[in-house]
């Protein structure tokens, strides 16, 4: 099949970006490690000045069953005397000013690991490295986005993510949400009744997404969805962000019966490469899509090392921008990861991914055990079973609180509040999904701002939690907290 080009989306580009020249003092470092040129032009200190002459550092050759450790990496990258035998970036190099779209090592790498993955369907798609996801979304809105320019997200979404673009003075809007994330029919609907609803109001560059593992809710969005998604797009012309740090964190339903519970093993990468659900990116025949790649959850979120796919033309102004703010990621971060990622290989790689998804997915089970046990089994009560990510959510109906109205008057967000500040004198901790939804400013019933969206009853709330970040007893502990935390506060026997 031969793929088209990707189409030109520059038109989408912001007044900032389209004001922005490449840097003359950037477009020569190219010519810094030529031997034929003496590069007196830059400000750039001498190597030889920089006092680490190598770093070493020891990996496990893969992540084992038992969490114990069994064969070790080692790397160890010097000044300019490197390992031949693996594409190492030599410190003098990655310590240096320059390739601000990150070390060509490293790029290499992850080209091939997006090809294996995602394989975009058209012509020119390329990465740039980044400094993270939220680095990430924060340059996608500086390109694209004025102020009083509109966007969509899922109702509740990444508050870091949503916090970012109102201080730009982008407008949020809510895409209704369920089980299995996005609503496509209800995205159809918002965008079909936009000019009717929305006198007067643009229509959005952009949707944001965190289609697998969705944080805060932890849905996954089917295959058949992100069809349908990619096809509204197409037809009202908006731009698709997939942020997806979770995307290997994907897992088989729960099962709550321990004496059926099994797990999934993978005859091959191969097999496990299959297993995905398709990425937003694998669907792409125009450049629509930009995908927000990270290490935060698959090696670790210091590390400040993700990348950004799509095509070539939008990623020259991430180049730019980058070029001027954050000047490029990590030398110590980069020499490290890629020297492990090139140790491991491709295959390598696959393998640390499975063993990683099998350890969550473990953790997944300890947690919905728990909530199962400790949360008041009673109907104004759902524990949400997590498909993929790291996070499990609760919800309850706040009008079951005997109070709700003489208390609170019926107000669910005092009633969210209380419980929450009621959580934290118990000695646990979740995030309120007050944190995390998104308010549709564009939309005025009678002159005020509505806080409920059509087909969503306004009673309901949630609270997140993770089972990523702690050990197995604290984790069940926590759960009981909880759970006895919901029963004092809604008086269950």
């Amino acid at each position: 099949m031969t793929l088209l080009d990707a189409k030109d989306f520059r038109s989408f580009f912001s007044h900032e970006t389209r004001a922005r020249r490449p840097s003359p003092l950037k477009s020569c470092i190219h010519y810094f490690d030529d031997p034929n040129i003496i590069f007196l032009a830059g400000g750039l200190p001498r190597s030889k000045f920089f006092p680490w002459d190598n770093l070493s550092v020891e990996s496990p050759a893969s992540l084992p069953d038992s969490c114990q450790g069994v064969g070790l990496v080692n790397t160890t990258v010097g000044k300019d005397d490197v390992d031949r035998s693996v594409p190492d970036i030599p410190l003098s190099r990655s310590l240096q000013y320059g390739y601000s779209g990150g070390q060509p090592e490293l790029i290499k790498f992850l080209r091939e690991h997006t090809k294996r993955i995602h394989n975009p369907q058209y012509n020119g798609w390329d990465i740039t490295i980044s400094i993270g996801n939220t680095s990430g979304w924060e340059s996608t809105l500086r390109i694209f986005c004025d102020r009083g320019d509109t966007i969509i997200a899922e109702r509740f979404t990444f508050s870091s993510s949503l916090e970012a673009a109102l201080a730009q003075g982008v407008r949020v809007v809510p895409a209704l949400i369920d089980k299995d994330g996005i609503i496509p029919e209800s995205l159809a609907e918002l965008l079909e009744t936009w000019e009717i609803k929305r006198p007067g109001v643009p229509k959005p560059k952009l949707l944001y997404t965190v289609p697998t593992g969705q944080n805060p809710t932890g849905t996954c969005l089917t295959d058949e969805r992100r069809e349908a998604i990619y096809r509204i797009a197409q037809k009202h012309d908006f731009l698709i962000v997939e942020d997806e740090p979770y995307y290997f964190l994907q897992m088989e339903l729960y099962e709550p019966d321990v004496s059926k519970r099994t797990m999934r093993t993978f005859a091959n990468s191969n097999e496990f490469v299959n297993s995905l659900v398709k990425s937003f990116l694998s669907l792409d025949t125009e450049g629509r899509v930009i995908r927000l790649d990270s290490f935060s959850k698959v090696l670790a979120p210091g590390t400040r090392l993700g990348w950004v796919v799509g095509a070539k033309h939008i990623l020259e102004a991430y180049l730019r921008l980058h070029e001027m703010t954050v000047q490029s990621p990590s030398g110590f971060s980069t020499s490290i990861v890629s020297g492990l990622l090139n140790r491991w290989g491709q295959e390598g790689y696959m393998q640390w991914l499975m063993k990683i998804r099998k350890q969550y997915t473990m953790m997944r089970d300890i947690a919905m055990d728990a909530l199962h046990k400790y949360i008041p089994n009673v109907p104004f009560i759902t524990i949400n079973p997590t498909i993929a990510g790291m996070f499990f959510t609760i919800t309850l109906d706040a009008s079951a609180h005997p109070e709700f109205a003489k208390k609170y008057d019926c107000d669910p967000t005092e009633v969210e509040s209380q419980l929450h500040s009621k959580m934290i004198r118990d000695g646990v901790l979740f995030a309120p999904g007050m944190w995390f939804r998104v308010i549709d400013t564009t939309l005025e019933v009678d002159g005020l701002v509505t806080k409920t969206l059509e087909n969503e009853d306004p009673n309901i709330i949630f609270f997140r939690g993770t089972f990523a970040a702690t050990t197995r007893d604290l984790l069940t502990e926590g759960i009981k907290r909880l759970g006895d935390a919901i029963r004092d506060e809604f008086r269950v026997e």
